[in-house]
């Protein structure tokens, strides 16, 4: 068994994607981002180029993992002695800034033993993450007053406010916001809960991957919460979702948050595994951005 590392797109999905595609729940953001590098680019995250690998022994691949500089690896759940050699294979490499680790928690933490053990960093969380998955949709009822719609180009000027909003508050997006906004606007991925014609709260979601698609970005201005739009955007969102005929419906909260756990199981979401975002910091090493926003 081995690592294969490229920075070829085409390869790795070549290599990788049917491995990937066979657990999409499991692999759900390393899906959403390939998609998003598919439609935007390789300088989709950062203008340092993307890299990505897996770890295959006789044509059978058992793990994957890619970076999009600043932020750190986004690694599948691995066999334990393939975390710990991709933590050899990074060490080794001159070219790649390795700052944390984005995984499921087992996996996250595997890597980041063996990373601290090779290079004498520190290892600390930086964000703790639940991944949900849609059973029974169940709307908020009673449902606040309004209406769902999809955003469109008219709405980028109010949804850079509002995702500017979010990465304050949540610190959880801190690449180019615009872009973001327009990546989602070009496949509908954005569902506004209006009233009154007055849009008071959005709820995201990625593209269609093998049959998975993940909400996220669900956010409603500080003056306006507390009133449930929230969570009619996000069944909007998931009842659409559903209905397009989309077999995986993901989430993830910040397991900090018991306001948003709370909520999204009422809507019909249930556990599904835990995850970790870790950084690594020593003399010679600072902290970039963390979390993905796809």
């Amino acid at each position: 068994m081995a690592w294969t590392v490229t920075y070829d797109l085409d390869e790795f999905r070549a290599a990788a994607g049917a491995f990937l595609g066979a657990r999409p729940a499991r692999h759900t953001t390393l899906l959403t981002v390939v998609s998003s590098l598919v439609a935007g680019g390789s300088g989709r995250y950062g203008e340092q180029p993307p890299v990505y690998g897996w770890w295959a022994g006789e044509g059978s691949v058992e793990g994957a993992f890619l970076c999009t500089p600043p932020y750190p690896p986004l690694l599948s759940p691995l066999p334990g002695e393939a975390a710990r050699a991709l933590a050899r294979t990074l060490a080794g490499d001159g070219e790649q800034k390795i700052t944390g680790v984005n995984a499921g928690r087992e996996t996250a933490e595997t890597f980041a033993t063996a990373w601290t053990e090779l290079t004498g960093a520190r290892s600390d969380v930086e964000q703790s993450h639940r991944l949900y998955r849609l059973a029974t949709l169940t709307p908020p009822d009673p449902a606040p007053p309004g209406r769902p719609r999809t955003a469109t180009a008219a709405d980028r000027d109010l949804l850079l406010t509002w995702f500017e909003g979010f990465a304050r508050e949540t610190d959880a997006l801190r690449g180019d916001v615009a872009a973001l906004v327009d990546d989602k606007l070009s496949h509908d991925g954005i569902t506004l809960w209006e009233l009154d014609g007055r849009p008071v709260a959005c709820a995201g979601i990625s593209r269609t991957v093998a049959g998975m698609a993940r909400v996220s970005l669900v956010y409603t201005p500080p003056e306006l919460r507390g009133r449930g739009y929230a969570g009619a955007a996000t069944a909007a969102v998931s009842r659409a979702a559903r209905a397009a005929g989309v077999r995986e419906i993901l989430l993830f909260t910040d397991l900090g948050n018991p306001t948003s756990n709370a909520l999204y199981q009422r809507l019909g979401y249930r556990p599904l595994e835990d995850h970790l975002v870790l950084s690594f910091t020593s003399a010679e090493r600072t902290v970039p951005e963390q979390g993905h926003p796809s």
